[in-house]
This record gives structure tokens, sequence and C-alpha cells, in this order.
């Protein structure tokens, strides 16, 4: 069958059989890179919505944002009321949540240049007069007993060195009744050596521990849980991208940060994905300061 011109390139368009040979050939590489449910495109962002996106960034900013909705959806504080939100990152959840339901949040974080970004992110946000900003520790609040009608806490309690004193100072700086969520990280099957440090040294945690630990410190501390869920699949689709992302932008990472940063995380990569996807687990816990 001969080829027919297409455009004023005059590019000889693909006949039917070459179209078929492609796919005889390389089905199984589209397969394996596209997915395998079907053969096109996926729907990674609704159709018809404000700001679509064309970038894995792009992608990966619109997940955090949706997964920050669902958090405060869960969470639901008054307005007026006051929430503290530990380890605030760079200050958007914050500034969200704020926004949102119409109570005031105090973020408290461990880096300096993220309190920076808050303080930035505070002044041009239309919920920033709501919103303040500090520098803190999760495992010695400054605040007095009994000061907050709310607190959550997402992805920082996986770096503290005490978990069990993390929730009590939570615990400490709720009023009786206040609610507390954090999102957790444990470990499930037995990963190496290899694997657990990677993990570990990639996002400065201590070693995982299981559920059952993490259960067993929240019932010492002696917070009533309200929900738990388990949401360990986006956890895992986060480092998969994470991972594409590092190995797509690996030469804008050595400009900006240098050669001995990828000398560093190379090593690192490879078992971090492994243990991402065989032993980690995540899960949502929304807990309550007892009444009594």
């Amino acid at each position: 069958m001969t080829a027919h011109t297409r455009g004023k390139r005059g590019t000889p368009a693909p006949t039917p059989d070459e179209v078929g040979a492609m796919y005889d050939q390389y089905g199984e590489l589209l397969a394996m890179t596209l997915g395998s449910s079907a053969v096109h495109i996926g729907m990674y962002v609704p159709h018809g919505g404000p700001a679509p996106v064309t970038t894995l960034v792009g992608l990966a900013d619109l997940a955090q944002d949706r997964q920050t909705d669902f958090l405060i959806d869960a969470f639901a504080p008054a307005p007026g009321s006051r929430v503290l939100d530990i380890g605030c990152g760079t200050g958007g959840p914050a500034l969200r949540l704020a926004e949102r339901t119409g109570c005031r949040v105090t973020g408290i974080t461990v880096s300096q240049s993220q309190l920076a970004h808050c303080q930035e992110r505070r002044g041009a946000h239309p919920a920033g007069e709501r919103v303040e900003f500090a520098y803190g520790n999760a495992m010695e609040l400054s605040h007095p007993d009994a000061s907050f009608d709310a607190a959550w806490s997402i992805d920082c309690v996986p770096h503290l060195a005490d978990r069990p004193l993390g929730l009590r100072e939570a615990l400490r700086v709720l009023k009786p009744g206040g609610l507390f969520l954090l999102t957790e990280f444990t470990s499930r099957g037995t990963p190496s050596e290899e694997e657990s440090a990677a993990y570990e040294t990639l996002w400065t945690c201590p070693p995982l521990t299981t559920f059952t630990a993490l259960l067993g410190d929240i019932e010492e501390t002696g917070f009533d849980v309200v929900r738990i869920q388990e949401m360990t699949a986006n956890a895992v689709l986060c480092s998969e991208l994470m991972c594409t992302l590092y190995q797509d932008r690996r030469d804008e990472i050595a400009d900006r940060f240098g050669k001995e940063a990828l000398a560093h995380t190379d090593p690192l990569m490879g078992p971090f994905r492994s243990f991402s996807r065989n032993h980690l687990a995540y899960h949502l816990v929304v807990l309550r300061r007892p009444t009594a």
C-alpha cells in the first residue's frame, strides 16, 4: 500500500500497514510508558478546569492542592477558631485552610527558608491577615496549654525524633474536645537496610515504624481516635513522580545545586524507589483531645 503525502512539508503519511506494524512492534513499550488499560491519553486533570496543567511539575502542584483540600474537608475547623499548623512548610496549606474555612491559623516550621516563603506568601494572600507564621519545634511548642481549638500536621510527624513527645505537645496545646489531624508514613514488610537508609536519608527522618506502633503511641498519649484512612497509593505515586522528575531535571539540579548534590542523591534514588513501592504505607489520622 502506498503512503499518502501529508502537509506542506511533504512528509509521507504512514499507511495502515505501517501503523499496524508500529503497534505490533512497540505496543508493549507503549503499555510500559503510557499505561495498559487502554491506548489513549489519561485524565490526570478534570476536563474544563480553570487551570489545565501540561507538565509533571504542574501535575504535582495540582495533586498537592487536591490533597490539601481533601484534608481541609476531613478537618473542617469552625470559622473564627484558632488552629495550629505544626510543620507548616512554605505556608500554602495554612493560607488555603484559613481562606476556605474562615479560621485563624498559626503556622510553625524549623526551616528558616520555609519561614521566609511563608511570610512572602502571606503578604499577597487574601486570607493573610488571619494567618501568622513563626519558627517553632513540634516537640517543644512555645504555646500555652489549651490555646488552640484544633491543630493539624501534614507530613511533619515523620521527621520527629520522638513521636510520642510530639503527640503529647499537640495534646497539651489543644482545648478539651479539640481535633488534631496528622498524616504519617509507616513501614510494611521487611525492607533491606539499603532501602530503609535511602528513605531515611532523603526525607531526614528516623526509621519508620509499623502502623501498629503508631496506634500504640496514640493510645499512650491519651488521644481519642476519630478517623483513620489509608492513603498509601498516593504516597507511592508521589514517590514515582519524584524519581521521574529527578531524572528529567537532572541537568537543572546540577546547575543549581552542584554536582555534589547529584553524587549524594544518585545512589539513593533506586533503593528509595524500591522502598516506596514495596514497603511504604501512608495514613490520615484524626484525633480528639478528651473532654474530661
